[in-house]
């Protein structure tokens, strides 16, 4: 269900219509209208104001709502493949079509759903691009860290394998530079960047753990070791 959605549904339902009438109204059919009230559908925003205005709610416009309730008027998943086109062709676009483009073709929902979406790379363990996802930022964060500072880290091995965590997963990555005990954390070695789950030992040790066939760990002075950041979040592969 999305913000909008609910709204036309529960205008919908108070007034006892059925999808059909309410589709019929609006010159759209009934099928977009219920992808509508599912969230599974970016509404256009000549669209939008037709519907508010047939469910009596013309006095709320799109400009009533904040980023975070666009946002939320949509399955993001479903959102990822058509915002994705969008932000890639304005990249490509010279300015002077952009500008003559704003106004004609583009939808204000979109755009302020492109605005609140980002780009974060995934970085394997020499740390190269080897991907993206796009991940939604809410009140200017993404989980509650800069949008520019986030990223993915690609597991390189199975050092983590007793802890969830096997080669070729992603896991999202926030800045973090002080260890954080029972985390997941993305730790700068000599021979490159590496996970380990932390355990605080006392106010100037840290044991980083390995667990693959079996547990490992090691106990380092937090002079010894440069954290980079905290484990979040973990997506895994299941194909």
């Amino acid at each position: 269900m999305s913000r909008l959605g609910d709204l036309i549904r529960l205008e919908r339902t108070r007034q006892g219509l059925t999808h059909k009438q309410v589709a019929r109204k609006c010159g759209v059919s009934d099928k977009y209208l219920m992808e509508v009230e599912a969230g599974t559908r970016i509404i256009q925003d000549e669209q939008a104001r037709r519907i508010l205005k047939v469910m009596g709610l013309s006095q709320q416009t799109e400009a009533d709502f904040s980023l975070d309730d666009i946002a939320a008027t949509v399955d993001l998943q479903s959102a990822v493949p058509q915002l994705t086109r969008a932000v890639e062709k304005k990249e490509k676009q010279p300015v002077a079509e952009a500008k003559a483009d704003a106004g004609v073709s583009g939808s204000i929902w979109l755009d302020a759903l492109a605005g609140v979406l980002k780009h974060v790379p995934i970085y394997n363990a020499v740390m190269k691009e080897v991907g993206h996802r796009l991940l939604p930022i809410t009140n200017g964060k993404i989980e509650g860290a800069n949008p520019d500072k986030v990223f993915y880290f690609m597991a390189p091995d199975n050092d983590l394998r007793g802890f969830r965590v096997q080669k070729g997963d992603i896991v999202l990555v926030v800045p973090a530079q002080a260890a954080v005990d029972g985390a997941i954390m993305l730790v700068q070695t000599p021979l490159g960047r590496v996970l380990r789950k932390v355990k605080r030992v006392n106010d100037y040790q840290a044991m980083l753990q390995k667990y693959d066939d079996a547990f490992e760990s090691e106990i380092k002075n937090y002079n010894e070791i440069t954290f980079v950041g905290r484990c979040v979040r973990l997506e895994a592969d299941l194909t």
